[in-house]
């Protein structure tokens, strides 16, 4: 139950003075529901009102505060565009107040003549009269003598006024209680932060613009109050599955010795390293929950290969899922040669299996005769079952939710969980997004690789490229080219895949340009990339659904158009669909220029490295909060005080402080308790709660 002292934070904004129930419902499209959310709200910038000046002294163009006396009303003529003027002077002048379409009745009201009032707005000069249109603010000098000098601005929607949302936040400001302190005194002394009301208030009554860097103390104490309630959650999670323990999976080494010496190629160390920290885990009688990530084609399939072939030895399955029907066959095509010389059964089972197929599968599943099966959601669908599910393999786990993977874990007893990407991830945002979990990185790539020769090449030798991909297939090469979108919009000059399918293929013959894209029903989708695979199409013109999936490991050339709207890891994710052999291989990014600075920085970098951990880090670089290396449906939080690219050296401060707590206090008795608990409720962490209550 949510604790008593946070109930004034988690009312209804409607109930706040002077919010109905229409005002509260634009606040709950920007911001939230709750009056916490109005809280974590974060002003963008700020108007400094603190210039206060007579009216003739006023610079043109600057924000003036001026005290003035209202002289008359001057009506908009019946015809015409004229606006309506309001008259005010001061002991140096005239100054007019400009408006177009006006509530006459309320201004009236607000500015009656004779009275004195204070307003505030951009000064202007037109025909040799100073004129504020519209002025920001309209206020009587006693209530100006009380409004804060600068006003924070924040991001709006439409029909809720910056007036009405202030209101709000000031209300919800006056509610806000004293809340227990869940930072440690050494961490939040070191640092200058200030206790978390506080700090709440501070971030909105800014003294100016300096008040909004991310660095600010008030600033980064809220972001760490975010960070912290995340990496507990983590922290929790990782500690109730070492009290559900798990199981041990021994082996005595031969199968995975099978798997080694049938190999075509001898592991690599990163490989090896990595296996032997799974190995390690598995024979341990605690869960493993480990996560396998690396560069393109470092052969993070290999190591999942050999815990298969581990697994096997003890008796055990294992189950690998992955996002697409192409890429579940493609494990299935890349295994069964790895496999089945150390005695291992490997089969498919994906959405597209019916009737007898689907049945003789499913029978065998459950009596054990398969060892690994590879597939998609249908892993985990009603009607699957296993005879001793051993090993969850999750394949490019940011394409599932955490219910995919808890429900494919429950078609076993505890079984161990190996999660795998090959999106090199930094550490910073492999903490913040898997702080639960034990990391192996793949950063070495086979022996034999030639460097991908990478371009930049401007649209405008569009013709130029074509003739090259001709020259390219008749020496027998073949190509992928990549386009952004499925087809020609109205909306977007973006070269469209199905109208370069068309093109491509009157050049070159429509037998020998495939085309896949994710509009294509999976059997059209898997055919082309099977016809492409083996060679019975030379170009493959596709969208990013070749990203994940469509391996043609001879394949010489990738074209990308418009590499300019790409991100940096999706750039190296589909130039990484070449270079697999010993043949040179080369990556044409064209482009639509002039280039911005961050389009450009990233298209350079592209060029200058093929290292997946280099280029996730400029990635981060360059990306920040936007959506940290494509990786937005992975679980992600949706952070609103913190800032990761920022605040990067406070998700290790949150994570070392969050597994100190659980290790410290497993049983949430001590003193920092019940802080913990109300950190964990305000920003909404249900999981963590749960987790505590489960002790």
């Amino acid at each position: 139950m949510r604790p008593e002292i946070l109930f004034p934070l988690f009312k209804e904004t409607d109930t706040l003075p002077g919010i109905g129930p229409r005002m509260a419902a634009l606040i709950r499209r920007l911001a939230g529901a709750h009056v916490k959310d109005l809280l974590f709200h974060k002003p963008v910038s700020v108007i400094d009102r603190s210039l206060r000046t007579r009216i003739t002294e006023a610079p043109e163009g600057s924000i003036v505060t001026i005290e003035a006396r209202v002289e008359e009303h001057i009506p908009a003529p019946r015809q015409g565009f004229r606006p309506y003027k309001v008259r005010m002077s001061d002991e140096s002048g005239f100054l007019h107040l400009v408006y177009f379409h006006p509530r006459t009745d309320w201004l009236q009201k607000s500015l009656p003549p004779g009275e004195v009032r204070v307003v505030s707005g951009r000064m202007e000069k037109f025909g040799g009269e100073y004129q504020i249109t519209h002025p920001d603010l309209v206020m009587t000098v006693d209530d100006a003598a009380s409004a804060p000098p600068i006003e924070p601005v924040y991001p709006m929607t439409a029909g809720l006024s910056a007036k009405v949302l202030r209101k709000a936040i000031d209300a919800a400001l006056r509610d806000v209680p004293e809340l227990p302190e869940w930072i440690e005194d050494q961490v939040s002394a070191g640092r200058g932060w200030p206790r978390w009301k506080t700090a709440v208030e501070a971030l909105h009554r800014p003294e100016g613009e300096v008040d909004l860097d991310p660095q600010t103390p008030l600033r980064q104490r809220l972001a760490f109050d975010e960070l912290f309630a995340w990496q507990l959650t983590l922290q929790l999670a990782r500690a109730n599955r070492k009290r559900s323990r798990g199981r041990a999976l021994p082996g005595d080494g031969r199968k995975v010795q099978a798997v080694l010496d049938n190999a075509p190629f001898p592991p690599t160390g990163a490989q090896s390293r990595a296996f032997e920290e799974i190995q390690r885990d598995m024979a341990a009688p605690d869960r493993m929950t480990r996560l396998l990530h690396g560069d393109v084609g470092a052969g993070k399939t290999f190591v999942a290969a050999l815990a298969a072939a581990r697994t096997a030895e003890s008796g055990a399955q294992t189950a690998i899922m992955a996002p697409t029907e192409i890429l579940a066959r493609q494990h299935l095509k890349t295994l069964k040669p790895l496999l089945e010389p150390a005695g291992l059964t490997v089969e498919a089972l994906t959405g597209r299996d019916k009737g007898k197929t689907r049945m003789d599968i499913l029978e065998r599943l459950k009596a054990g005769d398969i060892d690994v099966i590879c597939g998609t959601h249908a892993l985990f669908q009603e009607g699957v079952e296993m005879a001793d599910l051993g090993l969850a393999v999750i394949d490019e786990q940011h394409r599932f939710g955490v219910s995919d993977r808890m429900r494919l874990s429950a078609k076993g007893l505890r079984p161990d969980t190996l999660v795998m990407t090959a999106t090199p991830i930094p550490r910073t945002v492999t903490l913040a997004l898997y702080g639960d979990l034990d990391v192996s990185r793949l950063d070495e790539k086979p022996a034999g690789r030639t460097p991908i020769d990478t371009r930049l090449v401007s649209m405008d030798r569009l013709e130029e490229v074509i003739e090259g991909v001709r020259r390219a297939l008749a020496r027998g090469e073949r190509v992928y080219w990549v386009c952004p979108l499925v087809e020609e919009s109205e909306t977007s000059d973006l070269s469209a895949a199905e109208d370069r399918h068309k093109q491509l293929a009157a050049v070159f013959g429509e037998e020998r340009v495939g085309l896949v894209h994710g509009r294509m029903k999976p059997k059209e989708k898997e055919a082309a990339a099977i016809a492409f695979r083996e060679g019975r199409t030379a170009v493959l013109v596709a969208t990013t659904v070749i990203e994940v999936g469509v391996d043609a490991p001879d394949a010489t050339i990738m074209v990308i158009e418009h590499s300019e709207r790409f991100g940096l890891a999706q750039l190296h994710q589909l130039r990484g669909r070449v270079g697999r052999g010993e043949r040179k291989s080369t990556c044409l990014l064209l482009y639509r220029g002039p280039l911005g600075e961050t389009a450009r920085a990233r298209l350079e970098t592209m060029r200058e490295t093929e290292d997946g951990f280099r280029i996730a880090e400029e990635d981060w670089k360059l990306r920040g909060m936007g959506d940290p290396l494509g990786l937005r449906q992975s679980g992600l939080p949706d952070y609103r005080l913190a800032d990761l690219a920022a605040h990067a050296d406070l998700i290790n401060l949150a994570h070392d402080a969050a597994r100190m707590a659980v290790t410290t206090d497993p049983d949430f008795t001590g003193p920092k308790a019940d802080a913990l608990r109300i950190l964990l409720y305000l920003f909404e962490r249900e999981q963590g709660i749960r987790l505590i209550r489960s002790g």
